[in-house]
């Protein structure tokens, strides 16, 4: 077997230093090399996608082992703001023009229901990662006025999904922004997602999972039986069933029109800083582009990010690390009303995005037995749990009803 190339493209998945970098429980005790040479699983990638994965497959009974070519957690999952949303990139509405009304509405009730499991696997977990449950401010913007989110709305009415249209004058009253309108909604969340990460990881751990770090893959074969694994120390691991979790880091197989990757930008300022008190409750995004987003953590900070471009290597350069913070964390105090002090904390990443928003979870087409997930714009934890239900179910041979939502391949 060839082991002359790398199956996933390397990046540097960060630029600068996260907020994330500097909280503790980051640490697992790892295996520096596998215990064995066969598994039934093997995940690549220690992330918060590799973590749920190993969650939802570690039943007591399967070998399951993940390995990152990093320290675990330390890839894209530090670069994430962690707004756990239900709420997908493509508005429900625009998404039913895209994909038809009754796939469109199974996705968005999917992804609300994975803000629910979050939810209680943290709870269940006992995970400390700072987890809060959090309403939603949508605004108008000038992608999506005040006409669309009316539109929205009604479009999420009948998916069963609630929220509630605000005129101008009611957001003005309740949250002090001056936008023509808004939608707000629940469901969704905000977290560490490095220690969220950690702690998955380290629950997983705990009901036998096996962990390597540092340990790249080079190349892979896979036939109707296994897939069998070339790592970078010389070894050939086999498993019955591999799965991609790489982040952004994406597997070359699947590198398609579909999927691109683009660059973003975020900042934290400094504890404590004087914001309105309504953001301890809410998480806001906007119909603009480019778009901004921020939310508070409990500790006062605030984290806003946004002013994508559809560049893969944007987010490399220093100069625009500078540029894109000046101008967040302008319009974050324009749009609060508040003058923010500079912030302690900027970065700049990759993320994958996908036309309809959409996750690309599954089978590798022309590769037995191989899974990857990839393509997961703003949501990528949500995503990341969507995706350990899937492929989880598709392992135990047990499918999932949602599963063609996502497919490389659509049926």
């Amino acid at each position: 077997m060839p082991t002359s190339r790398d199956i996933t493209r390397q990046r540097a998945l960060h630029a600068s230093r996260p907020l994330w970098a500097d909280t503790p429980r980051l640490s697992l005790r790892l295996h520096q090399a596998p215990t064995a040479r066969d598994y039934d699983v093997i995940i690549i990638g220690a992330g918060i996608s590799g973590a749920l994965m190993a969650h939802a497959l570690a039943d007591g009974k399967r070998r399951v082992l993940v390995v990152d070519r990093r320290k675990p957690v330390h890839g894209s999952t530090l670069a994430s703001t962690a707004m756990i949303q239900h709420e997908i990139d493509i508005p429900l509405h625009r998404l039913a023009d895209m994909i038809g009304e009754a796939n469109a509405r199974r996705a968005w009730q999917r992804s609300a229901r994975a803000v629910e499991e979050l939810s209680q696997i943290v709870t269940d977990l006992g995970i400390s990662c700072g987890f809060e449950r959090k309403k939603t401010l949508f605004l108008a913007g000038d992608a999506y006025g005040q006409r669309a989110l009316r539109s929205e709305v009604g479009a999420r009415h009948a998916a069963a999904i609630e929220s509630d249209f605000l005129d101008a004058a009611t957001l003005a009253e309740r949250f002090g922004l001056d936008r023509t309108g808004a939608i707000l909604s629940d469901i969704s969340a905000s977290a560490n997602p490095a220690q969220m990460a950690a702690g998955i990881l380290r629950a997983a751990m705990g009901r036998g999972v096996e962990v390597v770090s540092p340990l790249e893959i080079t190349d892979l074969h896979a036939t109707a039986d296994e897939v069998f694994l070339a790592t970078s120390d010389g070894r050939i691991l086999a498993a019955r069933h591999a799965v991609f979790c790489s982040g952004y880091e994406f597997h070359e197989a699947v590198a398609n029109e579909n999927h691109a990757i683009v660059s973003t930008w975020a900042l934290s300022t400094p504890p404590d800083t004087t914001l309105p008190d309504w953001l301890k409750e809410c998480i806001i995004w906007e119909g603009a582009d480019p778009y901004l987003y921020l939310r508070r953590t409990r500790d006062g900070r605030l984290i806003a990010g946004g002013e994508d471009e559809a560049s893969e290597d944007a987010y490399a350069s220093a100069t625009k690390l500078r540029q894109k913070a000046k101008t967040i964390r302008r319009k974050a105090g324009a749009l609060l009303g508040v003058t923010l002090p500079e912030p302690d904390h900027v970065w700049a990443a990759p993320f994958g995005i996908t036309r309809t928003g959409l996750p690309l979870i599954g089978r590798v087409p022309k590769h037995p037995n191989v899974f990857a997930v990839m393509g997961f714009g703003g949501n990528g934890i949500t995503f990341s749990q969507i995706a350990a239900e899937i492929v989880s179910a598709d392992i135990a041979g047990q499918g999932d009803a949602d599963a063609d939502l996502f497919a490389f391949e659509k049926p």
